[in-house]
């Protein structure tokens, strides 16, 4: 028996959540993110009114929970050593060839925790169109390109940002640079990279929310995607207070740039301790 989709919720072309009748007569409910990052489905049923959760196999709540760590180690690791960055050039602790090697080290753990996240959703359980109300799991894959799923867009733009500020981190390093020279090559990709991530936030909350405004508090994961869009929200001012003028060659504000970048960071790295607990039971079934 073919599955019946009693109805798809989402945003635009994007469907967060699938809810269709099961052959035995029950209701299956679909829903991206508890999919992707816990490997789990809701499925109701005849005649109760509450749901149970059943998991992907092993194989990829294994696979769920080692990639989740990874990414989350890295983005832990990663704001912490931004927030350090930061406090060096509030505090002068040292030079800017110190400053710019830590926030490089902190940009790699981001770079980590961008493409593992991706990998993540390349390589998530999807549910059985043949409506048994069950999650299978595909062979690994390092790449895949689905823009119609907004996880995996999210995922992509967020890895995207962290590339982007890779530019503007070896960029750092160039000495006896002119005011316009630090301004399109440290300064534009800084900015460009503050979007994608709040990009990359926006569809997040699309995801998690199913395309409309909501607060859910007894949601990890909606507690992770406000945290992180905090950040990117801190980094964007910072970037944007970070601009070098160029009558005076100083920054708009250089205080407001480094208190912006260093919360910034601790939101980030918050984030990623929230998500180390965003992960598959360790109990599937």
């Amino acid at each position: 028996m073919a599955r019946t989709e009693q109805r798809a919720e989402g945003a635009g072309p994007f469907t967060t959540r699938l809810t269709w009748h099961l052959p035995d007569g029950g209701t299956a409910v679909w829903e991206s993110r508890p999919a992707r990052r816990r490997g789990t489905l809701a499925v109701r049923s005849p005649g109760s009114d509450t749901a149970r959760h059943t998991s992907a196999g092993d194989v990829a709540l294994r696979r769920l929970r080692r990639l989740n760590t990874i990414a989350a180690t890295a983005f832990v690791l990663g704001g912490a050593l931004f927030a350090v960055g930061a406090g060096i050039a509030q505090f002068g602790s040292g030079d800017a060839t110190t400053c710019a090697s830590v926030y490089f080290a902190g940009g790699l753990f981001f770079n980590t925790g961008g493409y593992v996240s991706l990998l993540q959703v390349v390589n998530a359980p999807r549910h059985v169109p043949g409506g048994e109300g069950r999650l299978v799991t595909g062979g690994w894959r390092w790449w895949s390109y689905e823009p119609g799923r907004v996880d995996w867009l999210s995922a992509f733009v967020l890895f995207a940002g962290t590339l982007v500020f890779a530019v503007d981190l070896l960029d750092s390093f160039l000495q006896g640079l002119s005011v316009q020279q630090i301004n399109r090559l440290i300064w534009a990709p800084d900015v460009i990279g503050c979007v994608l991530f709040l990009i990359s936030g926006h569809l997040g909350f699309v995801e998690i929310c199913h395309g409309r405004l909501c607060v859910r508090r007894r949601s990890l994961g909606w507690w992770i995607v406000a945290v992180n869009q905090l950040g990117s929200v801190l980094f964007m001012l910072s970037a944007v207070t970070a601009f070098t003028r160029p009558s005076t060659g100083s920054l708009v504000n250089a205080d407001i740039a480094d208190w912006g970048t260093l919360v910034g960071a601790l939101c980030f790295s918050l984030g990623g301790l929230l998500q180390l607990y965003e992960r598959p039971s360790r109990s599937p079934g």
